[in-house]
């Protein structure tokens, strides 16, 4: 081994930069003990993990069991248990050096050989600013004398082996074989008081708000979770609330070394913990080192004869991002991921693009993309606007702009009078359109035209050419999208399904009778999807040697492996046309990034084989039959019902002629994002091919890494013909952090996170609330599916999942009813459920948590609400 004195540093020598030294707990303790005076540290040092790796890393029996564990994914926890176990025993039972011992030694004479120390574990995938690793390896308090320490320097270093520390990190992506432990041997502080104090609210996300946990004794017993602790809250330097809870025991220091948990006495168990000036002193300490560090940190405090002691401190790894702004004012932002139904996080070009596509601005944060409404909410006006559109088809984004509102978190600034700082972006009222299938077929016609303009001309640009022309493109595309007859078209069918609604209910009392009329629509690109691909299960459905193929395959070329078996030309033939008109979709298509089916059609191959087990031969045209019939039949029931009421004749024209507009148009609403999708598969197809030519000329590794650049990084970097590979790196890292992260509906600069909550009194017991977004009532077994490449559909189950979009829908055809975690009224997910003529809830919070995959459940899709069975 080198000298020892290597291998061991005292804090006032250690600061970020010896994060690979002594981990992320010693180098963030490093940092706060050069801070000041006013954040005191107890003393210590690290022994450095250059000394953990020299006793492991040429250890035969230890880089065996590793080689074993790297085998592991986290669901084989038995496995896992028992080699961490093995594990842990070799690294316990391996003796420290001579050497190590004395400087050890040493050390603890110059602090104190009679001092009580906490002998405390630092990893260096520990305490990172996006993953925090708390608690996953050990800690030993009031540990006295050369030999107790020794002993538990072993032990923290085998607890690096813990089940929970090694199931942490396969869950967050680090390997076991390049992560090493420091351990920290650090004066005991015998505190009457301790706790946890975040400079960001944990539970809103506030970063003006400070939360601070408390409660007598050491800290061990409140991190641990053993006892109930007081919570204090403070803002802007002010105590705005607090909790006193009854604090029945404590854990203390024995006086020969250990710790002991204790009842406290009657007058203690009921008193507040820190007075309130110490409140806001402990919460000024906590500012002043989210202020060095530069982001909201979690700390571990005591208190200790009227002095604050500061234990650890380590970022919050769970919080939101924020937009940036350069107006230091408050904002408020709206996510654009759940209006879309893709909630995920997306890379850089992804976001880009579709910013590109679109005709408002809008601010990046954690992956995702958010709309600010903040000048809508000045003026009475904006706010009844939002209501009327955001919160009209989504219940819990209403109630979050009431409570936005009720707030007043932005204040009002114009008279009712005045105009509205929305009139500007508005879109014009639809035009009126007459009930003419011809307008609908003319403007498909013309846009798939368009489609096949695109990609002849395309062909011919390369480079920088090939960027401007997809700007051109998109320019084009946004000219599409808002095309005043396409828009009135679409409009057209939304207005006449409320219109619906609303006067059979008050004519006749019924609920949501436009659901019925909307099944099997004309001219719904995203429907006639689902049921296509029954008609390739009809094709495949012969040919038996087929289908065992496919049972078996995992091989996204498959499709080149088929004329190896009796019908494999058939069957290939009939996935390619499919893929010809429906091959650009994939879950979360907005994402140019994403890989389409097209790209991988191996992700389809479960939905044919159970369309092939589930159906029979013809289904696609018995189910579009089926639904038009239902249809038929309900305009059918309506009319005769109102030729019953006063003014009987005049209702039923007036009826009738909406019925036809919403079978004419309401199907025309899927198109518009069907030919976006088909170009940002066109734009992606040429930009790998410019990719691989920079991957030829070594400029980047993978053609892949331009997803990590912005269109117009990417647009410089193929006229320079380099990139910046460090940036790309980030990136990933960036993204892989992001996707772990969940996003708000509603964010406000500040960091909170306003939440909506349904405002129910009728729910059955056990009932979780949603939306009702398509009429009926089924039972049946859940099957929560969060990747569509997982699915396994029975015929009789209900579909329980986050978000859908278009690609979802061959799911639709499979099941009899859904279920998801956001949705509303007008999308897709809503939208198909009712043409397919499923009962279906969406906007049911942590429904995938919350309803586990098989349970029996019921899904009242006319009064929007899920019950548990």
């Amino acid at each position: 081994m080198k000298k020892c004195n290597a291998y061991i540093l005292d804090f006032n020598e250690i600061d970020q930069k010896s994060h690979s030294l002594v981990g992320g707990k010693g180098a963030n303790l490093g940092e706060l003990y050069q801070i000041g005076e006013e954040v005191q540290v107890p003393d210590g040092f690290c022994i450095t993990t250059e000394a953990y790796r020299k006793m492991t890393e040429n250890h035969l029996e230890l880089n065996r069991l590793l080689n074993e564990l790297n085998q592991f994914q986290a669901k084989d926890r038995k496995a896992i248990t028992k080699i961490s176990s093995q594990i842990r025993q070799t690294i316990v039972n391996i003796r420290i050096p001579e050497e190590l011992t004395k400087a050890i030694t040493e050390r603890i004479h110059i602090f104190g050989e009679q001092q009580a120390y906490a002998v405390r574990s630092s990893a260096t995938a520990e305490d990172l600013p996006t993953a925090s690793f708390a608690g996953q390896q050990d800690t030993f308090l009031n540990v006295i004398g050369k030999e107790a320490i020794l002993q538990h320097i072993s032990q923290c270093w085998a607890s690096l082996f813990t089940d929970r520390a090694v199931i942490y990190r396969i869950q967050n992506g680090f390997g076991h074989s390049n992560i090493w432990l420091s351990v920290i041997i650090q004066k005991m502080v015998f505190p009457q008081v301790s706790g946890i104090l975040f400079t960001a609210d944990p539970v809103t996300s506030s970063r003006t708000v400070s939360s601070i946990d408390a409660g007598y004794g050491l800290g061990e017993a409140l991190v641990s979770g053993l006892i109930n602790a007081d919570n204090y809250q403070i803002q802007n330097g002010k105590l705005i609330g607090k909790t006193i809870s009854v604090k029945k025991s404590a854990i203390y220091a024995l006086k020969n070394g250990g710790t002991i948990e204790q009842e406290l006495e009657s007058g203690l168990q009921h008193s507040q913990a820190l007075t309130d000036e110490q409140i806001l002193q402990i919460e000024r300490i906590g500012r002043k080192i989210e202020a060095h560090f530069d982001c909201p940190q979690d700390i571990e405090w005591c208190l200790a004869d009227g002095t604050f002691y500061v234990v650890q401190s380590r970022p919050v790894t769970t919080l939101f991002p924020i937009p940036k702004t350069s107006d230091p004012g408050n904002h408020v932002y709206v996510s654009v991921g759940h209006q879309q139904m893709m909630t995920d996080a997306m890379k850089p070009l992804g976001l880009s693009v579709w910013q590109l596509s679109t005709s408002h601005p809008m601010h990046l944060a954690g992956g995702r993309l958010f709309l600010e409404i903040t000048k809508q909410l000045t003026s009475q006006a904006g706010r009844e606007i939002l209501l009327n559109t955001l919160g009209k088809s989504d219940p819990l984004s209403k109630d979050a702009l009431m409570h936005i509102m009720e707030r007043n978190i932005i204040p009002l600034t114009q008279d009712k009078n005045q105009e509205s700082p929305t009139a500007g972006n508005k879109l014009t009222s639809p035009a009126i359109i007459r009930n003419d299938p011809k307008l609908v077929t003319g403007l498909i016609r013309q846009n798939m035209e368009s489609i096949n303009t695109l990609k002849q001309q395309i062909q011919a640009k390369s480079g920088s050419e090939l960027m401007d022309f997809i700007l051109e493109d998109l320019n084009k595309l946004k000219q599409i999208l808002f095309d005043p007859q396409s828009f009135a078209a679409l409009m057209a069918g939304i207005n006449a399904s409320a219109w619906i609604n609303f006067n059979m209910q008050e004519w006749l009392g019924e609920k949501n009778a436009a659901d019925a009329l909307s099944q099997s629509l004309d001219n719904n690109v995203t429907s006639e999807m689902g049921l296509a691909l029954l008609d390739v299960a009809d094709v495949i459905r012969p040919f038996p040697e087929v289908v065992a193929f496919l049972q078996q395959t995992k091989d996204e070329h498959f499709l080149d492996q088929l004329p190896a078996y009796p019908g494999g030309n058939t069957a290939r033939e009939a996935i390619e046309n499919y893929l010809d008109k429906y091959g650009m979709r994939c879950p979360g298509e907005i994402d140019i990034t994403k890989t389409r089916w097209s790209e991988n059609p191996v992700t389809l191959v479960p939905l044919i084989l159970s369309n092939i087990q589930n159906f029979k031969p013809g289904e696609s045209k018995r189910k579009f039959e089926q639904g038009r019939g239902e249809a038929l039949e309900k305009e059918r029931s309506l009319l005769d019902r109102l030729k019953q009421l006063p003014g009987g004749e005049e209702k039923v024209e007036e009826t009738r002629e909406k019925i036809a507009q919403l079978r004419i148009f309401s199907g025309y609403r899927e198109f518009p994002k069907y030919i976006m999708i088909n170009r940002f598969f066109v734009y992606k197809q040429s930009i790998l091919k410019e990719a691989e030519k920079l991957v030829s000329e070594n400029v980047i590794s993978e053609k892949e890494a331009v997803f990590y650049l912005t269109f117009h990084e990417l647009y410089k970097a193929l006229q320079i013909r380099q990139v910046d590979r460090q940036l790309i790196h980030k990136r990933k890292e960036d993204f892989r952090n992001y996707e772990k992260l969940t996003p708000p509906r509603f964010l406000v600069s500040d960091g909170e996170i306003i939440t909506g909550r349904y405002k129910r009194e009728d729910l059955p017991e056990n009932a979780l609330a949603g939306l009702a977004v398509s009429s009926g009532v089924i039972e049946g077994r859940a099957r929560v599916i969060l990747d569509m490449k997982e699915a396994n559909i029975e015929d009789s189950d209900i579909l329980v999942t986050r978000f859908t979009d278009p690609s979802w829908t061959p799911l639709f055809v499979s099941v009899k009813g859904l279920v998801t975690e956001v949705g509303g009224l007008m999308t897709h997910g809503a939208v198909i459920a009712r043409e397919y003529g499923l009962p279906a809830v969406v906007g049911v919070e942590n429904a995938c948590q919350l309803i586990p995959d098989g349970q029996r459940i019921r899904v009242n899709g006319s009064e929007g609400w899920v019950e548990i069975l």
